[in-house]
């Protein structure tokens, strides 16, 4: 005995398939554009960064003539882990706003 096929739940397969491939093609974007921007507890140091991780500037907003080297490079390396996180934090608001309204198959 064949199986029936069901060409209307097809097309909604592929429509949803379409849907998806545009959703995922605005979230790469929103990602690729969205900026955070992240501070050293002194807000000596400011690290700019998109929801992709991609760090797109480091700003110092003090001399670092009277400045610890060793304690510098801590506060560089606590702002950069930083920015990683709140880049993760980004993308995954994003990802709630981009596809958190998507529908199953069948729920239309």
């Amino acid at each position: 005995m064949g199986r029936e096929i069901d060409e209307a739940w097809i097309d909604e397969a592929v429509d949803r398939y379409a849907r998806l491939e545009q959703l995922r093609a605005e979230f790469d974007k929103a990602v690729a554009g969205h900026l955070v921007s992240v501070h050293s507890p002194d807000n000596s140091i400011e690290v700019i960064v998109t929801a992709a991780g991609e760090i797109r500037d480091v700003c110092i907003h003090v001399s670092l003539r009277d400045r610890d080297p060793v304690e510098f490079a801590r506060e560089i390396k606590t702002v950069v882990t930083k920015s990683s996180e709140a880049a993760r934090w980004a993308r995954e608001k994003l990802h709630g706003e981009v596809f958190g309204k998507l529908q199953s198959l069948g729920e239309a």
